[in-house]
């Protein structure tokens, strides 16, 4: 006994330890963490230079995000920027004489499309300045050509086997029925809706014909939307382009060079050359280059000075149940959208919404506190407005949309998973439950459902549609079975949608703001972000949180409970 409360104590011991050590760590990356949450830059800006654009090294958000403290523990350190303040670093750019050209290369970029889309549009109207946009590329990509198309010259790496290609955009989901058969695990889904399509990987092995028609139809939409601008950007014609993708014919650096899709192929040394003496400096190591991140930290400031205030309110992930500090958790949200209510100083809200959906009640917890509010509310998408995301801002005054947007997915479904067989004849568990009354035990994953339990799921789910198209219908200012037919679970394009009535306008956040600014009359506005970004230690914190053995449990007690839900389960990954 007295050896197990010595090994007892060295075990705690051992665990302070660790604890300490972390918070050291933890302690010592805060302060440089710190520094980029609030948007300060200890960088002295050259007077004159190039603005480099390097999305290997910065990544667009939608909303500006602490430092990852994981990953600067390992030595990386990726800057992120909030869209609303890349898109009005490159405005304030173009009034800047100090900045000479913007240099482009987005090869790398783990931006996401839409958020690459309202950055191409700050692009072109930079070039309205007069001012050149070069865009270097050694990868090329659909996203990244994307974005270079709005370049003046592209240039291209010579060196072969360092390129990749223009081939297409793809969207792939996988199935698990078999697998899951294997394991004896029954996966119950109910749903109403033949494109809701979140919880057929579980129950099939392949797609019903209504999924391969949505998601074919979407992806077409996308590549409509981005080949038709690169082809535009470039001068060549759309049918062109198609061929020249549909036969995988760009391969070599010469191969896009002579489609015309860029301007020059040649090694860095001359990219060098090139890009001194667009600079008017004899040689590249006068050259002077300002960091896109660095810039936008020193230039771009709330307006504090404005009368007018306009809040900025993302919704930026799934939502969830909660007041938890990740995803836009239902409780949480919901104090937000109080809180700007309770400014008087606030004439409207912009609603950024970027979720694929979630949870039907923390939706209509943050649906309730927008229809609150008495001043202009205007949403604005980003790469996904679906299911939840639709529910808490078809109401809106006014909607905006990328053309990318992946929206409405009106619809829902319950994914009730049950684990008798695995228990039977996998873990070779027998089960007893004393109940006091027949169906006490249904949702505790030990049995299948009977019909009559089956039925009272379905009721759940019919009726949560029926809400949903009805607010819909209500919001929208369409019948009831308008929305029923648009509905059903399938997902639209941003440009589909505008044209079944689902969005108003095709357009970027800047657009947005700038639509509720003339909507309460203000020339002037100073912008409020909600919510407030989290600091460094919060985010650890918060990471720190998910780890608990309490947290535990209650994902174990979470799988247990009928998970129904208004979301989009995948999205189009673009390479």
């Amino acid at each position: 006994m007295k050896q197990f409360f010595k090994t007892l104590l060295a075990v705690i011991c051992g665990i302070l330890i660790a604890n300490i050590l972390v918070f050291m760590i933890i302690a010592g990356i805060v302060g440089s963490a710190s520094e980029s949450t609030t948007g300060k830059s200890s960088t002295v800006l050259p007077r004159t230079g190039v603005l480099a654009i390097d999305l290997s090294e910065v990544t667009i958000t939608e909303q500006e995000m602490p430092a990852d403290p994981v990953a600067m523990v390992q030595g990386q350190n990726q800057v992120t920027l909030g869209i609303l303040k890349a898109v009005q670093a490159i405005k304030t750019a173009a009034a800047d004489p100090g900045v000479k050209f913007i240099y482009l290369k987005s090869d790398a970029s783990s931006t996401g499309i839409s958020a690459t889309g309202e950055l191409r549009k700050a692009l072109e109207e930079f070039r309205l300045s007069g001012k050149p946009v070069i865009a270097w590329t050694e990868n090329p990509g659909t996203g990244s050509f994307y974005l270079n198309s709005v370049a003046d010259k592209i240039y291209m790496s010579e060196y072969q086997g360092a390129n990749g290609g223009l081939v297409g955009l793809c969207s792939q989901s996988f199935y698990l029925k078999d697998l899951l058969d294997k394991a004896g695990l029954n996966m119950q889904l109910i749903r109403h809706g033949k494109y809701k399509s979140a919880g057929e990987m579980y129950v099939r092995n392949s797609p019903s014909e209504e999924n391969k028609e949505q998601y074919n139809r979407m992806v077409d939409s996308m590549w409509e939307t981005i080949g038709k601008t690169i082809a535009e950007g470039r001068g060549i014609s759309f049918e062109k382009l198609n061929s020249l993708v549909e036969n995988i014919e760009l391969c070599l650096p010469e191969d896009y060079l002579a489609a015309g899709l860029v301007d020059g192929v040649f090694s860095r040394d001359s990219l060098k050359q090139r890009l001194a003496a667009l600079a008017v400096e004899s040689d590249f190591a006068d050259v002077k280059f300002i960091p896109f991140a660095d810039y936008a930290n020193a230039k771009v400031f709330t307006n504090f000075r404005a009368k007018d205030k306009i809040a900025v309110l993302y919704t930026d992930g799934e939502i969830v149940d909660g007041k938890q500090l990740t995803g836009v958790a239902g409780d949480r949200f919901a104090k937000e959208i109080d809180k700007i209510r309770a400014d008087k100083g606030i004439k409207a809200l912009v609603l950024r919404v970027n979720s694929p959906g979630g949870s039907v009640l923390a939706s209509e917890k943050i649906k309730h506190e927008l229809d609150l509010l008495e001043i202009p509310v205007i949403a604005s998408y980003g790469e996904l407005a679906a299911s939840g995301g639709y529910w808490i801002s078809n109401g809106c005054d006014k909607i905006f949309s990328d053309a990318t947007t992946l929206t409405g997915s009106i619809g829902v479904f319950g994914l009730i998973p049950e684990a008798s067989k695995t228990l039977k004849d996998v873990a070779h568990v027998g089960v007893f439950s004393a109940k006091s009354h027949k169906h006490a035990d249904m949702m505790r994953l030990t049995r299948p459902f009977d019909q009559t339990e089956y039925n009272y799921m379905l009721r759940s789910i019919e009726a949560i549609y029926d809400k949903f198209t009805t607010i819909v219908a209500e919001g929208r200012g369409m019948e009831k079975t308008r929305v029923d037919e648009i509905g059903q679970g399938r997902v639209w394009t941003g440009s589909d949608a505008l044209a079944i009535g689902l969005v108003d306008e095709i357009g970027t956040l800047q657009d947005a703001i700038a639509y509720a600014a003339s909507a309460i009359g203000a020339e002037d506005v100073c912008v409020l972000e909600y919510p407030k970004p989290l600091t460094p230690m919060e985010s650890i914190l918060a990471a720190f949180g998910q780890t608990t053995n309490h947290d535990y449990v209650k994902a174990f007690q979470k799988l247990s409970e009928p998970q129904v839900v208004a979301r989009m389960p995948w999205q189009v990954v673009i390479y």
